[in-house]
């Protein structure tokens, strides 16, 4: 979907292009038709649950062709024997090479039967037909279809965005011998430490409730993919959630009880069994699949999920044959669209139609039907900011250094650290529930696919917004994997968030693109790198929450998400450091609350200081890439 921006920007030429793509899918769907036969089928797995699963099989029988699994939460519509699907495979090149392409209902969605679970736990300790998890009733379904789908050569592949991902994830770890390879794309890895509901405790506020107000409402009829859209009365997603006002709300106001999941959430708001059970790379163990793991540098969803995947298969699976990819996509830009930018940022090149060309079909052709070569590096990664394909025999790259960047006065940020007598200093601001820092500098009612990249001169004209940045760089500063931060801070409260931003700031002299957003310039623009926040309740334990003594100085330290940025010569490297950033985090209320149970009056304001010397470690490359 194009953003709310992008559509406001595009007038009369967004009807041609609406035109052109039903065209498209039209033709798409005919050749469909015309190349595959479609067949239904209710898969019994082993504890008599039916699944609805739909089966495109080329219409040419004179050789064998492999199976192609996805299994989706999100409807594998259409249904009825005469009904197709506008595309098939995850990219349209996979129609011409002709696989079986089967889609499946999971338990509990549309056509088939069962309870749904959010990230159904896997059960390691499995007794009877009775233990069920995703593992088995993908086991199952292959099993299946390998002995009732004729012409099938034997192998099996499976691939998925976002909850697909998830389930492909899940499929690799107990894995059927015929599943060859898998390629999770955006999975969902944990949904309390860094994708799509939380990030390090804090509740990622619109996209949960924008989300699970449709997703668990499931209708009656499978005619749509969710329910009904909520019905906000604003476009301002600021101050629709302003007004909502503590989390609670969200039940008494609008929700009323009735969505299970978001009740679930609710009643679950520190790491404790039921988000553990969910985490899926500690089940890691003994993957034998050939792995494919895509993600988006600027996924605004599930960023968290690749990395740690591909980290944990790495880490306990020496002999398996896997590949991170990451690109500098938003959630499931690889699949469609160019990837030649996003936002106001141009990347250099059409850097999905790469990927499609490039990496996913070979992957696929090679494993499954045993065509071509195959030569992919441990990790294929866009470098941003250079704007470059890069491999590397390892991830993060070997061919790095730890180095530190720390503040100080006067907004100082350098590779050096102040002197040991400045480090009692420090900078301060009023953090205000009332007033919290909008994420984006536009009206929009959701988490806008953008924000990672966009410019934050907006932030840093407030004085909740502290400021470090270093001089102009006098030579390319590479930066590969995650990042380690580290501040001393206090509060006048008893708990706060801790929100850091990377940001690559722009020469004045940047000249701006065809890309460039109307009433954007990329003269000083400080594009967002990464942002992550930190409920400080949390810096001893993620299960065990203990409240900041006020006015005491205290370390909160946590990791972000890899990044793989050149910031270059003539640029400047930019923290800001705030604790609100709304509403794409919920409002902390700066008292040690249950914050998924606190009323209006828990709410308060907060004096908030940062020491000098509090400091963000970086992997910085060190030789020439490849």
């Amino acid at each position: 979907m194009l953003s709310t921006r992008k559509v406001r920007s595009c007038g009369a030429v967004l009807i041609s292009v609406i035109a052109l793509a039903v065209a498209t899918l039209a033709q798409t769907s005919d050749k469909i038709k015309a190349g595959y036969s479609k067949a239904e089928h209710r898969i019994v797995m082993r504890d008599g649950v039916k699944l609805f699963t739909t089966v495109y099989a080329p219409k040419d029988t004179s050789q064998s062709y492999p199976i192609l699994l996805t299994r989706t939460p999100y409807s594998a519509a259409p249904y009825g024997p005469d009904a197709y699907r506008d595309s098939l495979g995850p990219s349209s090149a996979f129609i011409d090479e002709k696989y079986i392409f089967v889609y499946q209902d999971v338990r509990g969605r549309f056509m088939s039967e069962g309870n749904f679970q959010w990230m159904t736990p896997y059960n390691p300790n499995k007794s009877g037909p009775k233990d069920v998890d995703e593992s088995t009733d993908t086991y199952d379904t292959i099993e299946w279809l390998l002995k009732n789908i004729p012409h099938n050569n034997g192998r099996v592949g499976m691939w998925g965005i976002s909850f697909p991902g998830h389930y492909t994830a899940q499929a690799i770890i107990d894995a059927h011998p015929a599943l060859k390879a898998a390629s999770p794309q955006a999975p969902m890895g944990d949904n309390w430490f860094g994708d799509d509901m939380h990030h390090n405790g804090a509740f990622w506020l619109p996209h949960a409730f924008n989300f699970i107000s449709q997703f668990d409402l499931q209708p009656p009829v499978p005619t749509m993919q969710n329910g009904p859209a909520f019905v906000h009365g604003t476009p301002d997603g600021y101050k629709f959630f302003l007004e909502m006002g503590p989390l609670a709300n969200a039940n008494n106001k609008y929700l009323h009880g009735k969505v299970r999941i978001w009740n679930e959430w609710m009643d679950h708001g520190d790491y404790d069994s039921y988000w553990q059970a969910q985490n899926i790379p500690q089940y890691m163990t003994h993957v034998k699949p050939a792995v494919l793991i895509v993600g988006g540098w600027f996924d605004a969803e599930d960023l968290w999920g690749p990395l740690h995947i591909y980290k944990a298969i790495e880490d306990h699976n020496a002999q398996n044959s896997d590949t991170i990819v990451m690109g500098p996509w938003f959630h499931g830009g690889w699949a469609r669209g160019d990837g030649e930018s996003l936002g106001s940022i141009s990347f250099g090149s059409k850097t999905s139609l790469f990927y499609r060309e490039n990496i996913e079909l070979p992957f696929f052709n090679y494993y499954l039907k045993g065509k071509g070569s195959l030569n992919l590096p441990e990790a294929y990664v866009f470098e941003t900011g250079s704007n470059q394909w890069r491999k590397y025999d390892h991830w993060p790259p070997q061919s790095t250094k730890l180095d530190t960047l720390y503040i100080s006065g006067k907004g100082k940020l350098a590779f050096q650290a102040p002197p040991a007598s400045e480090t009692k200093k420090y900078d301060e601001y009023v953090s205000d529930p009332a007033r919290p820092v909008p994420f984006i500098n536009q009206v929009n009612i959701g988490m806008t696919r953008e924000y990672m990249v966009d410019d934050q001169r907006f932030a840093a004209a407030r004085p909740d917004v502290l400021i470090y940045q270093t001089d102009v760089l006098s030579e390319d500063v590479s930066i590969a994997g995650p990042l380690n931060v580290e501040l001393l801070v206090s509060t006048s409260g008893t708990d706060s968030d801790y929100v850091v931003k990377v940001i690559d700031v722009f020469p004045d002299d940047t000249q701006d693109t065809r890309f460039v957003e109307p009433g954007e310039h990329l003269g000083g623009y400080q594009m967002l790198i990464r942002g992550e926040p930190m409920r400080a309740k949390y810096r001893n334990s993620w299960s065990k929450p203990e409240p900041m003594q006020p006015n005491m100085p205290t370390k909160v330290a946590w990791e972000m998400p890899d990044i793989n940025h050149t910031f270059l010569k003539g640029h400047r490297i930019m923290l800001q450091i705030q604790s609100s950033w709304f509403p794409l985090v919920d409002r902390n209320p700066q008292k040690f609350v249950n914050i998924y149970k606190a009323t209006e009056a828990d709410f308060q304001k907060a004096t908030e200081r940062v020491y000098w010397g509090s400091r963000l470690t970086v992997r910085r490359l060190t030789s020439e890439r490849h």
